[in-house]
C-alpha cells in the first residue's frame, strides 16, 4: 500500500478554500480516480511546533492506493485538469511525495 501526500505550504499570504476543496476538488478527484483509489484523508493545519506558529503547511491530503503502478495510471490522464483547478481553491501548488506504508504492531 503507498500513501500520496499532496502537502499545501502555509505562509502569511496563503489563500486555501478549504470548503471548495472539501466539497468540489477532493470529490472530483475521488470520481476521477475510481477504484485505484483505496481511501482519502484531509488535513487542515492549525498551529506549528511554537504557540503562535503557522502550521508547515495550510492542508494535507493523503490518497491511498494498492502501488505506484496504480496510482499513476489512474492519475496520470487526469493531471491537467487536477492542476488548472488549484486556482480555484489556493494561490500556492501542492508539494507531492509518494511514501510506502508500513504497519507497525
Amino acid at each position: 500500500m503507498i500513501k500520496v501526500s499532496v502537502m499545501y505550504p502555509n505562509g502569511k499570504d496563503v489563500q486555501f478554500d478549504t470548503d471548495y476543496y472539501k466539497n468540489s476538488h477532493l470529490p472530483m478527484i475521488s470520481k476521477s480516480l475510481g477504484k485505484d483509489l483505496k481511501g482519502l484523508e484531509f488535513e487542515v493545519g492549525i498551529a506549528g511546533r511554537q504557540p503562535d506558529e503557522l502550521a508547515p503547511y495550510v492542508a494535507i491530503a493523503h490518497l491511498l492506493f494498492d502501488d505506484v503502478a496504480s496510482f499513476k495510471s489512474s492519475f496520470a490522464p487526469h493531471a491537467a485538469t487536477f492542476a488548472a483547478d488549484v486556482k480555484n481553491y489556493s494561490n500556492v501548488d501542492g508539494e507531492l511525495q509518494i511514501s510506502e506504508l508500513i504497519t507497525l504492531s
